[in-house]
């Protein structure tokens, strides 16, 4: 029988502690390096559409191209005064009561149909406040008349509550491949009063020479 190997005790610590060394180090390199988090591409937000709530302010700080080639001329009323030039605009009309209340007469003009009479009808609603209409509706809101060669609809709209503390009169004139609009919006007291006046300003409106 061969004699058994009888280590000192210190070397049996030593052996152990060595080999719990080597074992850390394996463990150590054995675990992959943390990787910097990447961040998550950020959302195209062109893509989404906006919501019936955002349209206007949408239209209100985006660029917009307005129509260009063959436009349209009219005659205003005596009584109306020309307001000052404003991006995307044609004409700016104000009409001012004897209390000091004004309404206003915007005209522009854009490329297509821009969304159609339902989303434009829609559009002007939700600028009173009022919710908006189905295409079946629709018809109960627009007037159709014709001016020459010119097939328009004419929507009067008011705000909620009684009596209305708004109402605007808003015409859609498809001219050329564009679809050109008359809004005027205001009090409702002077805004009816300056429905005849208005009327009788889309029978002056004709193709530009």
């Amino acid at each position: 029988m061969r004699p058994r190997l009888v280590l000192p005790l210190a070397t049996v610590s030593l052996c152990v502690f060595l080999a719990a060394c080597r074992r850390e180090e394996i463990r150590t390199y054995a675990t992959p390096k943390e990787q910097a988090p990447v961040a998550a591409p950020a959302a195209d937000l062109s893509k989404v559409p906006p919501t019936a709530a955002d349209a206007d302010a949408v239209m209100r700080n985006t660029a917009v191209t307005t129509a260009s080639g063959p436009g349209l001329a009219w005659t205003a009323p005596a009584h109306w005064q020309t307001g000052d030039e404003r991006p995307m605009r044609r004409a700016t009309f104000l009409v001012t009561a004897e209390d000091g209340a004004t309404a206003e007469l915007a005209v522009t003009a854009f490329p297509g149909d821009v969304g159609g009479n339902l989303a434009n009808v829609n559009r002007w609603l939700q600028q009173l406040g009022s919710q908006p209409v189905s295409e079946a509706n629709l018809r109960q809101l627009l007037q159709h008349i014709h001016v020459g060669d010119l097939h328009i609809d004419v929507a009067e709209l008011t705000s909620p509550g009684f009596p209305p503390a708004k109402r605007v009169l808003g015409a859609i004139v498809p001219h050329q491949g564009s679809t050109w609009f008359f809004k005027m919006d205001g009090p409702d007291a002077l805004v009816t009063r300056e429905k005849t006046a208005f009327y009788a300003f889309l029978q002056t409106l004709r193709p530009q020479s």
